[in-house]
């Protein structure tokens, strides 16, 4: 285990440093490095339990990415993120399912739609962070972030209903009734979570109980739903989605800043150790396969893969555009262009959950012992494949499309950041003028806000006065001066560690390269 941890910990900081330098999705240079450090000498063979990403992983992903969701713009495109998410991932479950039937003719049709509901939802982590790099338009970021928080949902309630149906007694009558209470379970017990922690979290001030209370959210969703038979993802969403629609939601103002870097921090060692694990998996995979199942299994791979891209690609271009027909009156739904279309359809990359979901499956569950090297690496390829070819040429595709907009956020950053400073300096004069604030203290404020403005100003390469650019650089001398002076006081042994540290935050503050960088 020793040896695991230290093996994913310097793969996770070599990708990094490579990803900065090749250019490259960090998500494709970790399942690479995995899959190398798999094979070195003295390494031992992985398998992941499958309650590890599904009970461990997979609840603080899903609430993380619910709770940032943008409500606005999924609102208004919850039509197309419908069609995407419910309608494309029962059509790519039933469609693998009937390829693996024809290519594993003893594969029985609960197992073949277990198996298509383990590769039927994407994972948008390697697509989403070459889109944000390359500032593609929001919408296809909103559109595909919506699609990942419902997607998950679908297959894994279709992938529990099979596995009953492997197991059990299993009827169409029962499989309607099961789904209805698996959906309206989860939202209900999501949103009656969510609504209990909002609640709660408005009674707690100390910063370290709001990041105790926050981590455990998910879990008081997914786990207990999970036993009740109920969808754990989809509680999992629920709740995340109410609280961060809420303006209690995550944190008090005063615990927001540590509680943000604790999430950021934790998501980004959660997403990286799953691709990690997944390229670790290699081994295991290959092992389990026998050499009289390669052929079916490499048919069968290939033939799963070009279904679910070929799929996708044609259900954004020809189908998803006739949802905008649909009965009812959908908010700010236009036509998307087909490079957007395109740009989305190209964007279907599948990811560690698909394996995860694919190793769950019961050995005892009427499936040969053999078959399941070739699930395996069935689930596998389609993983490698989707996410190393599809994401490795997607920041060509949108080059060459004219999506990748390089300045569109930075701009947007500066404007707001423009529009929040004007609005304070036109308060503040509205309180100077009705004399609620003396003179000395508005000149003071007043002077802080103009040289933020200008600061701002040259940013955009607007012609800003000298004397301002002297005002950054010698608030700039002052604060390297201060933290000087208390190294000096530390150093006598003046002022303690504790006493060190709470300045030098203090000072972080007022240094205008660290406010410029948050």
């Amino acid at each position: 285990m020793f040896i695991v941890v230290l093996a994913t910990a310097a793969v996770v900081v070599l990708s990094r440093a490579l990803s900065a330098r090749l250019g490259m999705p960090n998500a494709i240079l970790l399942v690479v490095l995995g899959a190398a450090i798999a094979f070195l000498p003295g390494m031992p063979e992985i398998e992941l339990p499958p309650e590890v990403v599904l009970i461990g992983f997979l609840p603080p992903l899903v609430y993380y990415a619910a709770f940032f969701s943008a409500p606005r713009e999924a609102k208004a495109d919850a039509v197309p993120i419908t069609a995407l998410a419910i309608g494309l991932t029962t059509v790519t479950t039933f469609t693998v399912a009937a390829v693996l039937r024809w290519v594993l003719p003893d594969l029985g049709w609960a197992a073949a739609i277990a198996l298509g509901a383990a590769v039927a939802p994407t994972d948008p982590v390697a697509a989403i962070s070459i889109m944000k790099r390359l500032d593609a338009p929001v919408r296809i970021v909103t559109i595909i972030e919506g699609e990942n928080l419902v997607n998950d949902a679908v297959a894994l309630t279709a992938f529990v209903l099979a596995v009953e149906a492997l197991t059990t007694h299993f009827t169409v009558g029962h499989g309607i009734a099961r789904l209805a209470v698996v959906v309206a379970g989860g939202v209900a017990y999501g949103l009656a979570v969510g609504f209990i922690a909002s609640r709660l979290r408005r009674r707690i001030r100390d910063p370290g109980s709001q990041i105790i209370v926050s981590l455990l959210t998910p879990y008081l969703a997914f786990v207990p739903a999970d036993e009740l038979g109920f969808s754990g993802v989809l509680a999992t969403v629920c709740a995340g989605f109410y609280l961060g629609t809420r303006g209690e939601g995550l944190f008090q103002p005063a615990s927001r800043l540590p509680g943000q870097l604790f999430w950021e921090v934790l998501v980004f060692l959660l997403e990286s150790a799953l691709f990690v694990l997944l390229g670790l998996e290699i081994r295991v995979i290959v092992r389990e396969l026998t050499s009289a199942a390669w052929p079916s299994a490499v048919l069968g791979a290939a033939a799963v893969t070009a279904v679910i891209v070929a799929l996708r690609l044609a259900w954004t271009q020809f189908i998803f555009p006739l949802s905008r027909y649909l009965p009812g009156r959908h908010i700010a739904f236009d036509h998307l262009p087909w490079r957007d279309r395109l740009a989305i359809g190209w964007s279907g990359m599948r990811g560690a959950i698909s394996l995860a979901i694919v190793l769950s499956l019961p050995v005892s569950a009427r499936l040969p012992q053999e078959r399941r090297g070739e699930r395996l690496f069935v689930t596998g390829a389609v993983v490698f494949v989707t996410l190393i070819g599809c994401a490795s040429t997607l920041p060509g595709l949108l080059r060459r499309l004219g999506l990748a907009e390089s300045d569109r956020v930075r701009i947007e950053y500066q404007e707001a950041r423009k529009g929040v400073a004007e609005a304070a300096l036109a308060r503040l004069d509205e309180l100077i003028e009705n004399g609620e604030v003396d003179g000395r203290t508005g000149r003071t404020f007043r002077q802080l806000y103009e040289d933020l403005l200008d600061q701002i100003r040259a940013e955009f390469g607007e012609d800003v006065e000298e004397e301002v650019t002297d005002s950054l650089g010698l608030r700039r001398e002052l604060v390297r001066t201060q933290r000087e002076k208390l190294r000096r006081l530390y150093s006598k042994g003046k002022i303690s560690a504790e006493v060190l540290r709470a300045v030098d935050r203090w000072l972080d503050l007022e240094d205008p390269d660290i406010r410029e960088v948050g």
